[in-house]
């Protein structure tokens, strides 16, 4: 008995040395990747919430843009990296688009990347020009129907608007042409001048050209109306419900992250989204606070995939 209190003493004592010899997290940087070009609301997320986990984690935190292929050249880097807490993302809901309509992807997304943390969305709101004589969903709809094929811009194939657009149509019964752009700017520039009558976009992208009187939003595409605009009712509320395509932002890792530390960097993210001066910089921006922690957002991740891909079926949205 003596022997075997003495084996386990020792035991003990070494566990205790070895967990004590293992440097805490984070000993050095922390790189957050990010897919798309900095001034975005992707790089928004992460600038957002640089500087306050710097001062959590006492060392720097350090974004890296790598622009490419719908966010899978930076998603790409990060499976390849190792699973210790030192390569993050700044992942979009991408992550659940880019399976249902690319033919291939070099990674595998349920099996190579850990959901850590949902930092926020921003809802996709149906727009027209401040021209154009459009006051609410059902004017958009009669118009559609008076004139099959009415124009709807979005910042491009398989984005949330492209999406929005295609359930919108399912949805009401119409028909539309989608016209994709290379990006928000020259879609909403268009529907400005009156060249495209609407557009699905993003609040986040849109706002302040909404505040400025230069784009009127008709409808919210998503479960609530936004803060932002409180008067603008969602699409369900105007008898045509679609399912919520609002673009989130959230920190994935590679695969066989540590649990510990999956827990770690939800929590200390979960803490900064309580506080009133980040609260309110999200809502600013037309945001809304998410802050959902990881077996909440392992699961969003196959659910969304598999309706994604229906639509993307449906609509016979893919890229090669």
């Amino acid at each position: 008995m003596l022997h075997r209190r003495g084996m386990l003493a020792a035991a003990g004592a070494s566990l205790a040395a070895t967990a004590r010899a293992q440097p805490a997290w984070p000993d050095r940087p922390v790189r957050l990747l990010v897919g798309f070009p900095a001034g975005g609301p992707t790089d928004f997320a992460a600038r957002l919430l640089q500087e306050p986990l710097q001062a959590l984690w006492g060392q720097p935190l350090v974004v890296e843009n790598r622009p490419g292929a719908s966010q899978n050249i930076a998603a790409e880097a990060l499976v390849k990296s190792p699973p210790d807490g030192y390569t993050l993302l700044l992942c979009t809901s991408n992550l659940t688009t880019n399976p249902a309509v690319f033919a291939r992807l070099p990674f595998d997304t349920l099996r190579d990347i850990t959901p850590i943390v949902v930092i926020y969305s921003s809802p996709t709101v149906l727009f027209t020009g401040a021209d154009q004589p459009y006051r609410n969903l059902a004017e958009v709809v009669a118009a559609a129907r008076r004139q099959p094929g009415l124009a709807a811009a979005t910042s491009g194939v398989a984005t949330s608007g492209h999406f929005a657009t295609e359930m919108f149509m399912r949805a009401a019964g119409i028909e539309l042409t989608h016209v994709p752009y290379r990006g928000a700017v020259p879609a909403l520039q268009d529907v400005m001048g009156g060249r495209v009558p609407i557009t699905f976009s993003t609040l986040s992208g849109a706002i302040g050209l909404a505040r400025d009187g230069k784009l009127r939003p008709l409808a919210i595409a998503a479960p609530r109306r936004s803060r932002a605009f409180p008067e603008v009712p969602t699409m369900a509320e105007q008898g045509v419900p679609i399912r919520d395509t609002s673009p989130w932002y959230s920190f994935t890792g590679p695969a066989g992250l540590p649990e510990a530390l999956v827990a770690r960097i939800a929590a200390d993210v979960q803490g900064l989204l309580r506080r009133p001066e980040i609260i309110a910089r999200i809502e600013e921006s037309g945001g809304v606070v998410e802050g959902e922690g990881p077996a909440e957002f392992r699961q969003r991740i196959p659910r969304e995939i598999a309706v994604n891909s229906e639509v993307a079926r449906l609509a016979n949205i893919h890229i090669e």
